[in-house]
């Protein structure tokens, strides 16, 4: 059993190294429970730090939901989870009111979707009136209800999981919600030792987990995510990238404007990940296959794009000096 490292300082680290030295500590925790998916916990917690959302597409059983336990536990974050069905409606994950005859008046009972770490599992399981109850709560951090606004604890951040779409009983997310996520990613089957650990229940339980930050420190973290310094000839290498995804033909339609912001944060929490406080163009290149790949479509056929069709239109664009 590794030693569990010490909760950090109310604050967090000023040098871009410490700070990556504490969020390296974060991804080592969070794989001792998910193990063997180093390169997934990152992007994870890049997504979060950029203010983001994640889809995680995958079979069942992969580790899609220890993942997201896991990583709200190390982050000291409040976690729910909600099982979508095909018959779940969007009161069961925003709330309803309740008529309550001592006070002869009706009381509002939130629903899970009132967390910091929201886990909607298998969400394409679900319909598409129940999916859309999720947009709002994803891109303006609050929920319309009864003719109330209700804002949600921060930091927000959805997990969801969605099964291949050839298995039974799912119906696939409109290009209006997978916009939201900002990534995209899938965790594969375990390596061999890693699944060998598993078998021999060699795994700590996720019950067993010490916080090393809290949401005020992740909020921090997220500030000083989008404080990297970011010089305008990458935000014209995005520029390019967006256009590249207009004009080659591949697709049936390109990158919009919000796609290229999310880039960018995206681009900015993987340098803070880094120990940088600047963008390089590695940066862009290392985030864009999962902020991109949910978001276009082929020209002719409509299906997803995979990773090496991607890799055949943005790897013609001129990379700045």
């Amino acid at each position: 059993m590794l030693p569990t490292p010490a909760p950090v300082s109310s604050s967090v680290p000023d040098r871009p190294a410490a700070l990556a030295e504490l969020l390296a500590g974060v991804i080592a925790e969070t794989g001792r429970f998910v193990l063997g998916k180093e390169p997934q916990i990152r992007l994870a917690l890049c997504s979060l730090l950029a203010e983001g959302h994640l889809l995680i597409e995958d079979i069942p059983g992969i580790g899609k939901t220890t993942l997201a336990k896991a990583l709200a536990g190390v982050l000291g974050l409040d976690f729910r989870r909600i099982q979508c069905t095909s018959d779940m409606l969007p009161g069961d994950i925003l709330g309803v009111s309740v008529f309550e005859q001592q006070s002869a008046s009706f009381t509002f009972h939130p629903g899970p979707i009132f967390t910091r770490i929201l886990l909607a599992d298998e969400i394409n399981r679900t319909t598409p009136k129940t999916q859309s109850a999720l947009l709002e709560a994803m891109e303006e951090r609050q929920v319309s209800l009864e003719g109330a606004t209700r804002p949600l604890p921060a930091p927000f951040f959805v997990i969801a999981t969605q099964n291949p779409l050839e298995q039974a009983g799912t119906y696939p997310l409109p290009e209006s919600q997978l916009d939201r996520f900002l990534f995209r990613l899938t965790l594969g089957y375990p390596d061999r030792e890693a699944e060998r650990q598993l078998l021999a229940g060699d795994r700590e339980p996720v019950t067993d987990i010490t916080p090393l930050l809290d949401a005020d420190r992740v909020l921090q973290l997220q500030r000083r995510a989008q404080s990297v310094h970011l010089a305008d000839h990458l935000v014209g290498y995005v520029q390019d990238l967006l256009e590249a995804s207009r004009l080659s033909g591949r697709f049936a339609f390109g990158l919009s404007p919000r796609a290229g912001l999310a880039l960018l944060r995206a681009a900015r929490a993987w340098a803070l990940l880094a120990g940088r406080d600047w963008v390089l163009p590695e940066d862009v290149q290392q985030v864009l296959p999962h902020v991109a790949g949910h978001r276009l479509r082929h020209a002719d056929t409509l299906a997803e794009v995979d990773a090496a069709e991607l890799a055949a239109v943005f790897q013609a664009v001129p990379v700045p000096a």
